[in-house]
């Protein structure tokens, strides 16, 4: 036996003598991964709502008053360190993901410090995407605040009293924004006071807040639901309703008269520049907003033309936005009764095309999936939207749809929307991300626009492949779906730097897409809101095809399309220049 173990230490000092360049990678790749444990831990302590929706709960207690100078101040020294340190870091020496993990660092570090350079902190209200409307659906028990221990409960008390500090913080921001000229559009404005008005309530009982403390689960004791229903229905009168109602006077009384009748960013000081790091941000590219703006009119030309062949196919006589006026009003597109049906029909959608999943993909998350109907406190303003399942596998994927009045629910976009929100869209890209252990956790957890809006719009383009859009009208349903982000390129860039009003950005929109008038108002002021994120769908859904053409011609009868789509899926959401770097390098291997 002592012989045998002295011929195995040699063999392996040999093993590791022969190969110097594999053990320096070995070395390397050690140490940029514990840099990047270093990096994430410390990361979800300062982001602690991003370690609530992956199911961490060691910060539930918490939420950073992220919008202030001081906490930018912790953030810009942080991704600055870190910067500095995995530039220390020889690429040269790494090997497999850690390259591709290094390449996405550099990126994030320099992108994170350089947004940090804009004053978007002073207008930290709008209808879309503000903490008064995050912090409700926080509250409210169905969302990814945990309630299912009294730490838990206790927990979230510890954000109530924080979100105080956060609402007296966005007045502050706002009020040096209003003398530096750095105000919100007053069209969006107007549209936050109802959203304030929703949460102002009389009786803390009837409050979305009050959501926890009507579900207690059975475990706890009468003496703890006591001590928590006092706590909770405190907390509801005196800090959260106090806190909204003085945000909405502080709007309607000193805001609102100051707020610009402008519709774009670059009526902003610094606005211009602002724009062009924002459309850097989404899109993951070094595209002009010009050079956007002319995608975007190719884009909706070559879906018109499109289009028009299908209403031909129907028999339809008239023009195309008399074809639209039809799809969007015509009973036969109603057929539902009740709420009930319009969620069957999307789980037998997901039934239908389940036979040629296999045939797309190898690929297949273990997350388990449902369809929801949107929750009726948020469903008046709400999307169909999709919630990434917790990693830990508490909470499947979930795919909300709003049902107003099911009488009025147009099916002719079904097919295609579950495509994207559910299945084999957003579920598939971010369960597989989160269950590939391979990746450190900052890519497991993370997120670019233009690669999972993008992979969420390619797979809209895979009906006919998984045995939908057998009827014309749901194929109409897909072009509808991808000429509304084509029209997305032009509105959004000419609103925000091509002086295209609000109005224009509708009667634009009107027609050459299906939606309403009301829908697309909405739409607009979402891109108004929100400058550059409405970029990233088309952009990363045009890479996506771009590759797959490349690599179908290249490799010609050794193309693979499941081996395809393994290769887009399973390193995650990358920026599109490293995505694009990467697949190259698998055509090149020969689709290996």
């Amino acid at each position: 036996m002592k012989t045998i173990l002295i011929a195995l230490v040699a063999i392996s000092a040999f093993i590791s003598c022969s190969n110097p360049k594999e053990t320096k990678m070995e070395n390397s790749n050690a140490e940029l991964d514990s840099l990047l444990h270093e990096y994430y831990e410390e990361r979800l302590k300062l982001f602690p709502l991003e370690a609530t929706g992956i199911a961490d709960n060691r910060y539930n207690d918490t939420l950073p008053v992220d919008i202030s100078d001081s906490y930018r101040s912790i953030l810009r020294n942080f991704f600055t360190t870190y910067g500095e340190k995995f530039s220390k870091i020889d690429r040269a020496k790494l090997s497999g993901q850690s390259i591709l993990s290094f390449d996405v660092m550099q990126y994030e570090m320099d992108m994170q410090v350089k947004g940090l350079s804009f004053n978007d902190n002073l207008m930290p209200v709008n209808q879309f995407w503000s903490m008064h409307l995050t912090f409700p659906v926080l509250g409210s028990g169905s969302g990814n605040q945990p309630f299912k221990t009294v730490k838990d409960y206790d927990d979230f008390l510890g954000r109530i009293h924080d979100f105080t500090s956060y609402v007296d913080t966005m007045i502050s921001n706002m009020k040096r924004g209003m003398s530096q000229g750095i105000v919100q559009s007053k069209v969006l404005m107007e549209k936050v006071l109802p959203q304030l008005e929703g949460i102002i309530v009389k009786d803390p009982m009837q409050s979305v807040f009050a959501g926890p403390i009507k579900n207690f689960p059975a475990d706890f004791s009468e003496q703890e639901k006591t001590r928590l229903t006092e706590l909770y229905k405190s907390a509801i009168m005196n800090e959260v309703v106090s806190s909204y109602e003085k945000l909405h006077s502080f709007i309607k009384k000193d805001y609102l008269p100051v707020c610009r009748a402008t519709t774009g960013i670059s009526e902003v000081p610094g606005g211009k520049e602002m724009y062009a790091y924002l459309a850097k941000f989404w899109t993951t590219t070094d595209l002009t907003p010009d050079e956007i703006y002319a995608i975007g009119e190719s884009e909706v030309a070559r879906i018109r033309s499109e289009m028009e062949r299908v209403k031909t196919e129907t028999g339809f006589k008239g023009t195309l936005k008399e074809f639209f006026h039809f799809i969007h009003t015509d009973k036969q597109f109603m057929p539902f009764k009740q709420d009930s049906d319009v969620i069957n029909a999307y789980r037998a959608i997901e039934t239908k095309m389940q036979p040629q999943l296999k045939k797309l993909f190898n690929l297949v998350p273990k997350a388990k999936f449902e369809v929801r109907q949107t929750e009726a406190f948020r469903e008046a303003s709400a999307s169909a939207e999709y919630q990434q399942s917790a990693p830990d596998g508490s909470r499947p994927g979930i795919f909300y749809v709003p049902v107003l009045d099911p009488t009025k629910f147009n099916n002719v976009s079904m097919e295609d929307l579950f495509l994207h929100e559910a299945i084999p869209g957003h579920h598939y890209q971010t369960s597989i991300q989160q269950e590939n252990k391979d990746l450190p956790d900052f890519r497991r957890f993370g997120w670019y626009g233009a690669y999972g809006e993008g992979w969420a719009l390619y797979t809209e383009s895979l009906g006919k492949e998984l045995g939908l859009y057998t009827d014309p009208y749901q194929y109409f349903g897909a072009l509808s779906e991808e000429m509304h982000r084509a029209i997305r390129l032009v509105v959004d860039v000419g609103m925000h730097m091509k002086g295209m009003t609000r109005e224009q950005a509708i009667a634009f929109s009107l027609e050459n897409e299906t939606e309403s008038e009301a829908d697309i108002t909405a739409e607009v002021e979402r891109y108004m809101a929100i400058p550059g994120q409405a970029l990233s769908y088309k952009i990363g859904q045009m890479k996506i095809q771009e590759l797959r053409a490349k690599a179908e011609k290249k490799l010609g009868t050794k193309f693979n399309i499941k081996a395809f789509h393994d290769e887009v899926l399973i390193n995650g959401c990358l920026p599109l220049a490293i995505f694009e770097r990467e697949v190259d390098r698998w055509i090149d291997a020969g689709g290996l």
